[in-house]
């Protein structure tokens, strides 16, 4: 089987070939980058030892795609993932489109020339930030829980945001694109008959992943905790109270290797995938795990909030369990020590990664 691997030089990407090529010997893995992202190009030396044949191209030029060979599987892990993309003043709203949503299209028609199977890694933004927003939660102990027997919306429980929830507008402009590439890639796939997978992730998060504030935040955290670089809590009081899962990207593996070999009538075409309660943790509960891994470092308080902020967001994956099988494999615990452990053999991450430039 050859595999396409967009954005393969990022986090997610890399981590996909190295874990797929070490349960698999002998597939054939390709892969694209157009390098945008500091520290990118720190995987390719790696992956092409592995004999991973790395293109630089960009997925939003479609003449980029002419030249590449035919393969199997396109699995989509090229994206801008912050969610203040398009108003943070670091890119525009038209960058953002053309990226999460033009670059979708010039894959599906790939995908439509050459009869391969499309495998969207889409992300738990796609759920409507409104009623999130509202959500009854309470402070317990550190970190915001959803009170028992309180009334929830549809969707919603205390293993987490199922697929049910509400992806009503407004979900922020980020949502929106990779929202509406999930649509076009399934509607795709069912013109022109090719098989599609619509794989929602929750925060994503491992050794190797390049730390910034508003994408890769365990590794970030981390990292600054460790060099002892301001921190703040920013909005819900100051408090660092609300909660976000992680998962491990190399657990995605057996999801992967399964839905590639799936008949294409399998009823079950979009899944939540996180690490659910088990995995979820506050700012506040990190900082503590930190500071006993690291020693005490001060945090400051900024109440004031900030557009899109959520309190608490949780990753219901049952019906990914029901329908393929998956559960996550790496625990919470191992993903922090396996991102101090690297933190502290690469004292460079968080500039070689941007975030303090």
């Amino acid at each position: 089987m050859k595999i396409l691997i967009t954005g393969i030089c990022g986090f997610v990407g890399s981590t996909l070939a190295k874990s797929w090529l070490a349960a698999v010997p002998g597939l054939t893995v390709l892969g694209l980058d157009n390098f945008i992202r500091q520290g990118s190009e720190q995987n390719r030396a790696e992956l092409q030892k592995l004999g991973v044949k790395v293109y630089h191209a960009d997925i939003r030029a479609a003449s980029d795609f002419e030249t590449l060979p035919a393969v199997d599987w396109v699995i989509d892990a090229a994206a801008n993932p912050s969610v203040l993309a398009g108003i943070d003043g670091l890119t525009s709203s038209r960058q953002l489109v053309e990226h999460n949503l033009q670059g979708t299209v010039n894959l599906l028609e790939y995908c439509k020339r050459h009869g391969a199977g499309f495998i969207l890694l889409s992300t738990s933004r796609v759920y409507s930030i409104k009623p999130l927003a509202q959500l009854p939660v309470s402070a317990q102990g550190e970190a915001f829980r959803l009170p028992k027997g309180a009334s929830l919306p549809a969707g919603v429980s205390p293993a987490g945001v199922s697929e049910l929830f509400s992806t009503a507008p407004p979900v922020s402009l980020y949502g929106s694109t990779k929202l509406t590439s999930e649509l076009l890639a399934l509607e795709y796939g069912e013109t022109f008959g090719f098989p599609v997978w619509i794989n929602r992730c929750g925060v994503l998060a491992g050794a190797g992943q390049f730390g910034r504030a508003d994408q890769g935040i365990f590794s970030y955290w981390i990292n600054a905790y460790l060099r002892r670089r301001p921190l703040r809590y920013i909005g819900f009081g100051g408090t660092g109270h609300q909660v976000r899962d992680c998962l491990h990207p190399r657990d995605l593996i057996p999801l992967l290797q399964k839905q590639t070999a799936a008949p294409q009538g399998q009823p079950v075409r979009l899944v939540n995938l996180g690490g659910g309660a088990s995995h979820a943790m506050s700012l506040a509960e990190l900082s503590a795990w930190c500071s006993g891994r690291f020693g005490a470092h001060a945090v400051a308080s900024e109440p004031a909030m900030r557009r899109f902020d959520i309190p608490w967001l949780v990753m219901d994956s049952t019906l990914a369990g029901s329908a393929w099988g998956w559960q996550p494999q790496t625990s919470l615990e191992q993903i922090l020590e396996e991102i101090a452990l690297h933190a502290e053999q690469h004292p460079g991450w968080l500039e070689l990664s941007g975030a303090c430039s």
